[in-house]
């Protein structure tokens, strides 16, 4: 059990992929926290379960809840540093789910509510995923 508390944790990554995690994980977060309690201008639980009905996302409640949650609790992983390789890859998951169910067939752009920033947030995560957490976080001191 050690050894893979020891892999999920270790990493030898610098303090560029913590600056990365920490803005990413608040990004996370904030978006997470619009789906699941109407902040920052958010449609909360209720408005997003009732979209992603709408989309073809059902049942939309459990939907709204996972990609809230996903998003919300991953982001907060990713900022203090816990479980980062793990959180990243639920939060990679949920970008290709954004990407590919609402995304894609808008085209790339972000002004045309295209993928480009799931894709960044993609790409970040699945950075994470390899490099680990980096320095100044939770799981720096687990793998000790």
């Amino acid at each position: 059990m050690n050894n893979l508390i020891k892999s999920i944790t270790a990493s030898q990554a610098g303090f560029g992929i913590t600056i990365l995690r920490i803005v990413a994980g608040i990004t996370f977060a904030a978006h997470g926290a619009q789906k699941l309690f109407g902040w920052f201008g958010g449609y909360g639980l209720a408005g997003v379960a009732q979209w992603m009905e709408s989309i073809g996302l059902a049942p939309g409640y459990l939907m709204a809840l996972a990609a809230g949650s996903a998003e919300f609790f991953g982001g907060v992983a990713l900022i203090i540093g816990l479980l980062v390789r793990p959180a990243a890859a639920v939060l990679a998951v949920t970008m290709l789910v954004a990407i590919f169910t609402v995304h894609f067939a808008n085209g790339f752009f972000m002004s045309n509510n295209g993928y480009e920033f799931a894709l960044a947030l993609l790409a970040i995560s699945v950075a994470l995923v390899f490099e680990g957490a980096g320095k100044l976080s939770v799981d720096g001191k687990l793998a000790r």
